[in-house]
C-alpha cells in the first residue's frame, strides 16, 4: 500500500457509478483542479459508460468495478453509486489500499458505516465523504460569523425543510431515494443527511439526539416526514422538521444566540441573513458551476500537501450516528 505521504501528482481517479450525480455537481471537478486527472469511470451499462465517457472526454470506461480498483493505472477510487452499495466497494478499496471518496451518507445503517471507517483507518489509507457542504465559501461564512461571535453566545439551532411530492414520487416508478432498502428515510437520507453534517460542523459535534419518523402520503416504502430534537456537545439545542409532501417548497435554518441570530439555506441559495440588536446585513455567496470544487480541491491539498480535509470518514461516521438515533428502530 502507498503511504499518504508518497502520493504524488497527478494522482489518477476512477470513478464507480457515474450517475446524474457525476454529470456537473462532482466528475467535472476531478478533471478541472489541478494535480488530478479523471482517467476512467464504470457503470453497471457499458453503453452508458461509454456515453458519459465519450461527452466528459475521458480515456477509459468499464461495466466492471474491478477495472477501477484493480487497476495499477488507477492511484485513488470515487465511488458515487446508491447508498446500498457503498459498503461492497469501500472494502474492496480499502483492500486495494488506495484513497477513497465515498458519496453520502457513508452507508444506509451506522454498522455499515463503522465499517467502511475502520477498513480505511486500521490502514490509515485516506477516506474522505461527499459532504461538500463543509467546503463552500457560503457555509463557511457562516462558521467565520459564529466563531466571531456575531450572534454572541449560540443557543439554539432550527431547521425546516419542506418540499412537494415530485412526478417521480407520485408515478410509482422505481426511486432508490425512497425504497426502505436503501434509504429508509428516503429522500431524509439523501438531503437531511447534508444538513446535519453541516450542523456538526458549525456547532460541533451532537450529544443526545432524539426523533421520529413516519409515511403520511403512502407514495413509497420509505419515510417521507421526520422530526428530531438534539443538543451538541457545547450546549447548544436544536429542532429539525424534514417533510416530502407539503403544499410547496420552503428551506431554512436559523441560528440563535444571545445577541442575534443568523439565517441561511441549505439548498438553495438565499442570502445569508445577520440580524443582531442593532443592524442586519445580507451576504449573498454563490456557489460554484460543479458544487463539489471545493470539496475536490481539499482533497487534493490533503493528499499532495497534507493539510485536513473538513469532510473525514470520522466526521461522516458521526453523522451517520445521528441519522440513526433520529430514525431509531424504523
Amino acid at each position: 500500500m502507498q503511504s499518504e505521504n508518497q502520493i504524488t501528482s497527478p494522482i489518477r481517479w476512477g470513478i464507480i457509478g457515474c450517475g446524474s450525480v457525476t454529470e456537473l455537481k462532482s466528475g467535472p471537478a476531478y478533471q478541472k483542479v489541478d494535480g488530478f486527472h479523471l482517467a476512467s469511470v464504470m457503470r453497471r451499462n457499458n453503453e452508458l459508460a461509454k456515453d458519459y465517457a465519450l461527452r466528459h472526454k475521458v480515456e477509459a470506461y468499464s461495466s466492471d468495478p474491478r477495472d477501477i480498483i484493480n487497476n495499477d493505472n488507477i492511484d485513488a477510487v470515487y465511488i458515487a453509486t446508491p447508498p446500498d452499495s457503498h459498503k461492497h466497494y469501500a472494502l474492496l478499496v480499502a483492500e486495494a489500499g488506495k484513497p477513497c471518496c465515498i458519496e453520502k451518507p457513508l452507508a444506509p445503517s451506522y454498522a455499515d458505516s463503522l465499517a467502511i471507517y475502520n477498513a480505511f483507518n486500521d490502514k490509515n489509507i485516506p477516506l474522505f465523504v461527499a459532504y461538500y457542504r463543509r467546503s463552500l465559501p457560503r457555509f463557511n461564512k457562516v462558521k467565520a460569523l459564529l466563531e466571531a461571535g456575531a450572534i454572541g453566545h449560540v443557543r439554539t439551532i432550527n431547521s425546516f425543510l419542506n418540499k412537494p411530492a415530485n412526478a417521480l414520487d407520485l408515478s410509482g416508478e422505481l426511486n432508490w431515494r425512497t425504497d426502505k432498502d436503501v434509504a429508509i428515510g428516503g429522500y431524509f437520507d439523501d438531503l437531511a443527511s447534508h444538513g446535519l453534517d453541516l450542523f456538526a460542523y458549525l456547532l460541533g459535534d451532537f450529544d443526545i439526539v432524539k426523533g421520529l419518523g413516519t409515511n403520511q402520503q403512502g407514495l413509497y416504502s420509505s419515510l417521507d416526514a421526520v422530526s428530531a430534537c438534539w443538543q451538541h456537545k457545547s450546549g447548544v439545542t436544536g429542532v429539525g422538521s424534514w417533510n416530502f409532501g407539503g403544499c410547496s417548497r420552503k428551506d431554512v435554518v436559523v441560528i440563535t444566540g444571545s445577541e442575534g441570530e443568523i439565517s441561511f439555506s441549505v439548498f438553495d441559495e438565499m442570502p445569508i441573513v445577520l440580524q443582531t440588536l442593532t443592524e442586519r446585513q445580507e451576504f449573498v455567496i454563490e456557489n460554484p458551476e460543479n458544487i463539489q470544487l471545493y470539496h475536490v480541491q481539499n482533497m487534493r491539498d490533503q493528499l499532495i500537501h497534507d493539510t485536513a480535509h473538513p469532510s473525514s470518514g470520522e466526521t461522516a461516521l458521526h453523522t451517520s450516528w445521528v441519522m440513526e438515533q433520529i430514525l431509531g428502530q424504523h
